[in-house]
């Protein structure tokens, strides 16, 4: 049976499906964002080709993990551990979420330091002469890995058919595809909104260590405040343009 079939019949697969295809979103969104910031500091003409490269490269690599995922599994059992705690006994898992994590930190706090002490791409209006293309592909990569074992993991637990879990993944990074330029586009013309983003890959790759240790957070504790902001924004970029508008009108009259 087809995974367009067993999604139609079975409302607990369709369910799951829902689930699934929703968290890969979310997931696919860090992605879109963080690849958008690196992306910057390359010539205007090979943005789009990165961002591509980048959303391809992190679908080829979930549906190989999917496809393997009874290693995905495995790397949950403890390698080594550093004392009795719980939380001192390390997976594969939990050492590629560390440093993930720490990777993910330490990308955004520069690219906040850049923003706030240096000439960033945007603001110059020319790409970084310390970044390449197949630096920034690298990176993608590495970052692309973290999310794909997360999200596989998470993948596993909640359906057993490869099919369906392929589904929702590819759906979710097409998606991502068609409106990654949009949203690069929108990070980078709006400076508030892209230190925003880059205090919340901040406050993930914390999470993503916290998870290295076995402390565990529930998501809405992460992207409830997230969503806040968000909106708080939202409205920040609602009146500025508003005020921008009456501002045009006035000097028109």
């Amino acid at each position: 049976m087809s995974s367009e079939m067993a999604i139609l019949t079975s409302p607990d697969l369709g369910v799951a499906f829902l689930t699934l295809f929703a968290l890969e979103l979310v997931l696919g969104i860090d992605n879109v964002v963080f690849i958008s910031i690196l992306t910057t500091r390359l010539p205007e003409r090979q943005r789009a080709r990165a961002r591509t490269i980048g959303l391809g490269l992190a679908l080829l690599m979930r549906i190989l993990l999917l496809a393997i995922a009874s290693w995905i599994i495995g790397l949950t059992a403890t390698i080594f551990s550093i004392g009795d705690a719980a939380a001192l006994q390390f997976s594969g898992r939990d050492l590629i979420l560390l440093l993930g994590g720490l990777f993910l930190v330490y990308k955004a706090v520069t690219e906040i330091h850049d923003k706030l002490e240096g000439e960033d791409a945007e603001s110059t209006g020319r790409a970084s002469t310390s970044a390449t293309f197949a630096g920034v592909i690298v990176q993608i990569l590495l970052l692309d890995a973290v999310f794909s074992l997360d999200s596989v993991i998470t993948a596993v637990g909640m359906v057993d058919q490869l099919s369906i879990m392929i589904a929702a993944v590819t759906l979710s990074i097409g998606l991502m595809m068609i409106f990654a330029g949009r949203i690069s586009s929108f990070v980078n013309r709006h400076p508030t909104v892209k230190m925003l983003a880059l205090s919340f890959l901040v406050l993930i790759g914390s999470t993503l260590i916290a998870e290295g240790f076995d402390i565990h957070i529930d998501k809405p504790v992460i992207y409830g405040p997230i969503a806040f902001a968000m909106a708080v924004e939202a409205l920040n970029l609602t009146y500025r343009k508003r005020q921008a508008a009456r501002a045009t009108t006035q000097q028109g009259d």
